[in-house]
């Protein structure tokens, strides 16, 4: 069975860091590039991050450069977000997304899999 499996999230205080991860069944990671996008209450989906399957360029959303770093551990055929320096705006349900290379120029319909998502929530 195909499906990705965000783990990690859950409550911090501002100033303070998570490590998200997500990994996949079924299928080889290594071979798709994934990106991790964030829902925040009565907002739209956004792209937060991403790793490229060629070489692992990573992009950045502007508002998580130099807090957050995504990294793959394909011999784990595992995703990971470090999220340090978690501000209360970074509260989201914290989904991650695997597709074709194009998903890293944030072009969301490249996505083939998706996981049901964690919830991350940072306290002022």
């Amino acid at each position: 069975q195909v499906q990705l499996v965000e783990s990690g999230g859950g409550l911090v205080q501002a100033g303070g860091s998570l490590n998200v991860s997500c990994a996949a069944s079924g299928f080889t990671l290594k071979y798709y590039a994934i990106a991790w996008y964030r829902q925040a209450p009565g907002k739209e989906r956004v792209p937060v991050s991403c790793i490229s399957a060629s070489d692992g360029t990573t992009d950045y959303a502007d508002s998580v450069k130099g807090r957050f770093t995504i990294s793959r551990d394909n011999a784990k055929n595992t995703v990971y977000m470090q999220m340090n320096s978690l501000k209360p705006e970074d509260t989201a349900v914290y989904y991650c997304a695997a597709g074709g290379e194009r998903l890293c120029w944030r072009e969301t319909r490249e996505a083939v899999y998706w996981g049901p998502g964690t919830q991350v929530t940072v306290s002022s």
